[in-house]
């Protein structure tokens, strides 16, 4: 029986991908484990494993084509035996195939195809909306205003982390559809927190549209850059974690005098390679991915992922590090952190960087870990925020290190200072805990031979 090639969705939270390449063509032999495509996410461009047998009978999405939802048909097997021009004219016959159970990573989805000869089934009828009750605000009306959603539209909020009340609907008798919630990922059709909603459930949208913003600008005085994947994920992401994830922050400042002098005769006696290279170069970042592994380690309950049914206490310290690329930026994660050397970091990152830039780390690679560092040290911040990257508790933001003057034993003197600022995750991390965690960092950073013994 053919068999449906399927968009496979290559982390939790894709909802569709950019085929790029197809590196079989129609008619070649397929066997378990053959890369046949490459599909680029908003994060990464991945090779996809073929997982049956056969002959690669039609080719359904062409490559270059863009925004292809996950689970749609994009090719044809022919199984062993088969006719592979009979699988092919049945192609465009093939029923929708059912969504996956879960989603995997380097391997695409398969399902049997119906015969060529069986007509498709009818089209599936229209979901029925699932009503949300919602008070309308501040009224104290005891028949409260209903927001009515389509099973689809409420799973795609739940995702992208979007109140349905704030949500203008659009389908019938106002009811919430997809597209609804696709234009409130951009900022459309959404209505301040708390605003109140007119007859019938339909929110009123104070957030300025396209064309109002656009005619505050004269004609032909900007340019429209069309936000691609990663943009538009970075959006929807932040935005949800500042709506959803009480934030709040505590700040250091770190004597780093010490750490440079060991940074520096650490690097002066670094082995050669054969071509007489160092075979590491320490950075001060990665003293500070150590540092906050370490610290996690002293402060475990610190090192946690908020759930709603219960907390996630991480056994070892998985570090992501905001790493910057061209559109956007990639947190790729150092794994189990606190027992790896500072030159194994260092030698890790650079990888992790050079491929996260290159969109060819793996969604394993960059997905989960407990905690994140941002570092804007190299051009000159001397200190800033960061938000939370959720499932994360905590993200530590690093400034630049420089010369302060400071107070030591009643004189003033010179010392290189670095101030970093750690933002919370309130629901998992309160103050007194954060504040130990910090202050397990700085006692760290400041003492970089606690970090190799």
């Amino acid at each position: 029986m053919p068999i449906n090639i399927l968009m496979p969705a290559l982390s939790p939270t894709m909802e569709k991908g950019n085929l790029s390449k197809w590196l079989k063509r129609e008619g070649e032999k397929v066997k378990p484990g053959d890369v046949i495509a490459e599909i680029e996410t908003d994060k990464a461009t991945m090779e996809v494993e073929a997982v049956d047998e056969g002959t690669l009978a039609k080719i359904v999405v062409a490559e270059g084509t863009a925004d292809v939802p996950v689970n749609q048909v994009i090719a044809v097997l022919a199984g062993e035996g088969e006719d592979v021009k009979a699988a092919a004219a049945g192609a465009g016959k093939a029923a929708p195939p059912a969504p996956a159970a879960a989603p995997k990573a380097q391997a695409a989805p398969a399902t049997p195809a119906p015969q060529a000869s069986k007509p498709a089934p009818a089209a599936s009828a229209p979901p029925t909306a699932t009503p949300t009750s919602k008070p309308a605000a501040g009224d104290g009306d005891p028949f409260p205003l209903r927001t009515f959603a389509s099973p689809l539209a409420k799973r795609l909020a739940k995702e992208a982390g979007i109140d349905l009340g704030r949500v203008q609907g659009s389908g019938p008798h106002n009811r919430i559809i997809a597209r609804d919630i696709e234009a409130a990922k951009s900022g459309k059709g959404l209505r301040a927190p708390g605003a109140p909603a007119a007859a019938g459930g339909t929110a009123i949208a104070p957030s300025m549209s396209d064309q109002q913003i656009r005619a505050l600008y004269e004609d032909g005085s900007y340019e429209v850059v069309p936000h691609d994947g990663m943009r538009r994920t970075i959006a929807q992401r932040l935005t949800a974690s500042t709506q959803t994830v009480p934030h709040f922050y505590l700040t250091m400042d770190c004597n780093i005098g010490r750490l440079l002098a060991a940074r520096e005769e650490i690097n002066a006696t670094a082995p050669k390679d054969k071509d007489g290279k160092p075979v590491y170069k320490l950075s001060v970042n990665d003293f500070v991915i150590k540092a906050l592994a370490l610290a996690l380690q002293r402060v475990p309950d610190a090192n946690v992922s908020w759930t709603e049914s219960g907390m996630l206490k991480h056994k070892h310290s998985d570090v992501g590090v905001a790493v910057a690329m061209p559109g956007g930026l990639i947190t790729p994660i150092v794994r189990h952190a606190e027992s790896k050397s500072l030159s194994a970091i260092s030698n890790e990152m650079k990888d992790l960087a050079a491929r996260g830039r290159a969109r060819k780390l793996k969604p394993q690679e960059y997905q989960g870990g407990a905690t994140s560092v941002s570092n804007l040290g190299m051009y000159g911040i001397k200190d800033f925020t960061a938000v939370i990257n959720p499932p994360q508790s905590t993200i530590l933001a690093v400034g630049a290190g420089e010369e302060r003057a400071v107070v030591k034993n009643g004189k003033i003197e010179a010392a290189h200072v670095m101030s970093v600022t750690l933002s919370c995750d309130h629901r998992a991390v309160d103050g007194a805990l954060g504040a130990e965690l910090i202050g397990a960092f700085k006692a760290l950073i400041e003492n970089p031979v606690m970090m190799v013994v």
